[in-house]
């Protein structure tokens, strides 16, 4: 039987985007688990920890122990309180009484004044004294007395960005599981372009980056009045593949508390989403490539199984074969970069994550656009 233009085309649509997530999986996402471990000490430059927190005392009670507590010669750590209403503050003073590394600023509440998380991050960067700026949340807490060592020693004279890994501490129920697997996903994306030349953005909770830079970028630029983008934007406005430096080892990892409810992460990630839309063109087209030729991949998988079902050219057999060996690819990289980031128990069920992600951020994103609510990070 004559194969028709339209099953042509869905044959060609299924190879097409087969080829094009094989190359992101084998020359981007592998490049996480296959980089080799740097086994150089380093140089250990005086470091600014800057951390910004808004009604976070029990985490701050919780966590400021082990980052005030770390294996490093010199180093300060910068609470800035941004307009808390617990007692963050009783719980900060208490802690720069028994380390005097430890100095907080509080940025008192004004009902006449709406701020975002730019603000505090501004006020603990002309707090630090150091040249050299490592950020983290109040909810994270680095896994080793190392996290500063290692993530510092990456410093060199032409370095400027250093990204780092944040996963999610892992607690038992499907949304911790989908939470830590798009975090993990999302590293293997900013993580594997910035070891292939193209880094396009970082996370908060574990990144570092030259006080110079910020203000050479005029401290946010353009995007100010944006609540979204403290951490990502700066790296994707100045980060190049010469300037900038990528961790994985497991040491220099920091760990974050889950969102306690699918609403809670909904709402984290409406703001994260917002800010996508203010990256370079070029990290659009990275990214967006990805998830579009995703998508059109699983749809032209189900098309041919529905509409090619003569031989020679059996749907099933087509869609069976593509769908197995992008899989196979998938897993095997997931495994190696999990090995190298402490991932673990998400392999079975990143297979079904992987079909169902794009679906969720597209509700998201849909969800941004026509909401006039604005997505406040407290």
């Amino acid at each position: 039987m004559d194969i028709t233009l339209g099953q042509y085309l869905i044959l060609f649509t299924l190879l097409f985007t087969f080829i094009i997530q094989v190359v992101y999986y084998l020359f981007i996402y592998r490049k996480v688990g296959c980089i080799k471990l740097s086994s150089r000490k380093g140089s250990t430059p005086p470091v600014s920890v800057i951390i910004c927190a808004r009604d976070e005392a029990l985490n701050l009670e919780r966590n400021l122990p082990q980052i005030l507590q770390q294996d490093y010669p010199d180093y300060e750590v910068i609470v800035v309180n941004d307009a808390s209403t617990d007692h963050s503050e009783e719980i900060l003073k208490h802690y720069s009484g028994k380390f005097p590394h430890l100095r907080y600023t509080t940025i008192r509440k004004d009902e006449k004044f709406t701020h975002g998380k730019k603000l505090a991050v501004l006020v603990g960067i002309k707090a630090a004294k150091s040249e050299y700026l490592l950020f983290t949340d109040a909810d994270c807490t680095p896994v080793s007395k190392k996290w500063i060592r290692k993530m510092a020693r990456n410093f060199t004279r032409k370095t400027t960005f250093i990204l780092g890994y944040g996963g999610i501490k892992t607690k038992p129920g499907l949304l911790n599981n989908y939470v830590r697997y798009d975090t993990f996903f999302i590293a293997l994306q900013y993580l594997g372009f910035a070891l292939s030349g193209k880094p396009y953005m970082g996370v908060g909770r574990n990144m570092a980056y030259r006080k110079t830079a910020f203000f050479e970028n005029k401290g946010f630029g353009q995007h100010a009045s944006l609540l979204s983008g403290d951490d990502d934007l700066i790296v994707n406005a100045m980060a190049t593949g010469k300037n900038t430096h990528v961790e994985t080892d497991p040491e220099a990892r920091t760990l974050t508390e889950p969102p306690h409810t699918w609403r809670e992460w909904f709402r984290k990630k409406r703001r994260h989403i917002t800010t996508g839309g203010h990256y370079r063109t070029g990290s659009l087209l990275m990214t967006g490539g990805e998830l579009i030729s995703r998508i059109l991949f699983y749809f032209s998988i189900l098309a041919c199984i529905l509409f090619i079902s003569t031989l020679p050219f059996s749907g099933r057999i087509i869609a069976g074969g593509a769908l197995a060996l992008r899989w196979v690819i998938m897993l095997v990289v997931f495994h190696r970069s999990g090995k190298r980031l402490q991932e673990k128990q998400l392999l079975l069920s990143s297979l079904l994550y992987d079909i169902l992600s794009p679906f969720l951020y597209l509700g998201i994103w849909m969800s941004n656009l026509f909401s006039t609510k604005p997505v406040i990070w407290k």
